[in-house]
């Protein structure tokens, strides 16, 4: 049950609680996700899940044009309510899968082979739809102070990423503030995470080609010796950028993939490496390319190779913005009592809320999932993620709270 709210942070008890009723729909609705797992941009059936209940509460929803993703308004139009200087909050959900078996045994896994909800996506999906519910609710009550938008996007884990889908469609018009949830499975249910400043990484996708003469092994001083020169660029790349960028902006470059050569006495004409390029800095992670350009091509070219890169961008860092990384810890605060908050540590997985960040200031919570007492290390993107999933009500009511305090703010 909620805590007692902390008298210095909020005064008087705030509507917006989520009903038991709704609470069993809601874990019911999550189940339903979890079952039917779809990859970005091809989330039709979770995207007509989402726009059936949100009609039933009598709400207009629009679904984005690749027919996938959804943007709501509750209460006032958004739009219109901007233009009298009032810019409406923002909530953010993701709607993806991901292409992993789901290994749990539970009776709600996923009965679509080789998908599985392995990041969360259905929490934050059911999270958002009950928060607007809820607010749906106050607003038919006249307790609701300015309106909200909900925004479903597609493609998260598709670089780089459907939120910019998202506000091509216009899911920002109006909007001044925004907010967003993930899963940890670090943190305990019913507690979550904060942090301002940076709490994600950019994350980059880096694919380096390397050609040259081979031949014989034992005549290596007649060819480009490939399998040397991409063993070197895999080992002196990293440790060049590391040394070429400021360490406080975290950039890195870690492999994931290495392929060269068939026989063990011929050396290879061609080698192939694949990997990141993480930062937790906005300008830094704006200089990476030419960085990482110049490190693979000076390596390439001491061992007589040539070199092809392809340098692919995802997604900026996710930068807290201080202000409104406080109004999480309000509302948090006014639901659970303010320990159940705790200060979270900076992720180098990517995010594409970056990209509204862009545009206007949010700030993204981590959603405690953890069972109380189950010390079992679970890690996203991994087959047998699962959450307890008393986390929905946690997070519907960390948001209905948000959005009532950042209402009643002048």
């Amino acid at each position: 049950m909620p805590c007692e709210a902390d008298p210095e942070t909020v005064e008087g008890e705030l509507p917006g609680v989520l009903p038991s009723g709704l609470r069993a729909e809601l874990i019911a609705f999550r189940r339903d996700l979890h079952m039917h797992p779809e990859l970005g941009n091809r989330e039709f059936r979770t995207t007509a899940a989402v726009r059936a209940r949100l009609e039933k509460a009598g709400l207009r929803p629009r679904t984005l044009t690749n027919g996938t993703g959804l943007i709501c308004d509750i209460g006032r139009d958004g739009a219109s309510y901007a233009a009298a200087g009032r810019p409406v909050l923002a909530l953010r959900a993701d709607l993806d899968a991901l292409p992993i078996p789901d290994t749990k045994t539970v009776p709600y896994r996923s009965t679509i082979p080789k998908m599985a909800h392995a990041c969360g996506h259905d929490v934050h999906t059911t999270v958002v739809l009950g928060a607007g519910l809820v607010l749906a609710d106050l607003a038919a009550q006249g307790l609701l102070p300015h309106p909200v938008r909900l925004i479903f996007q597609p493609a998260e884990e598709v670089l780089p990423g459907g939120a910019l889908d998202a506000i091509e469609c216009g899911a920002l018009d109006g909007v001044g503030r925004i907010l967003a949830l993930h899963c940890d499975p670090k943190v305990e249910v019913g507690r979550i995470g904060l942090r301002a400043g940076a709490i994600t990484s950019a994350c980059d996708r880096l694919e380096v080609v390397l050609a040259g003469p081979g031949g014989h092994t034992a005549r290596p001083h007649l060819t480009t010796d490939l399998v040397t020169a991409a063993a070197r660029v895999a080992t002196d790349v990293p440790a060049l950028i590391a040394r070429r960028a400021d360490a406080r902006s975290g950039l890195s470059v870690t492999w994931g993939r290495l392929e060269t050569g068939h026989a063990c006495n011929v050396i290879p004409q061609h080698a192939e490496l694949g990997g990141t390029v993480r930062c937790l800095d906005l300008h830094t992670w704006r200089d990476a390319p030419d960085l990482v350009h110049a490190a693979v091509d000076e390596i390439a070219t001491l061992h007589r190779a040539k070199s092809e890169i392809n340098y692919v961008r995802g997604v900026p860092p996710v930068v807290n913005d201080p202000e409104v990384t406080g109004l999480l810890r309000r509302a948090m605060a006014a639901r659970r009592g303010r320990y159940a908050v705790e200060d979270t540590e900076q992720s180098l997985g990517g995010e594409d809320f970056s990209w509204y960040l862009e545009h206007v200031p949010g700030a993204m919570a981590r959603l405690g999932v953890r069972p109380v007492g189950d010390n079992t290390r679970r890690d996203l993107h991994c087959g047998d993620f699962d959450v307890d999933e008393e986390a929905i009500e946690v997070g519907v009511e960390l948001f209905t709270a948000a959005a009532l305090l950042d209402g009643n703010r002048m």
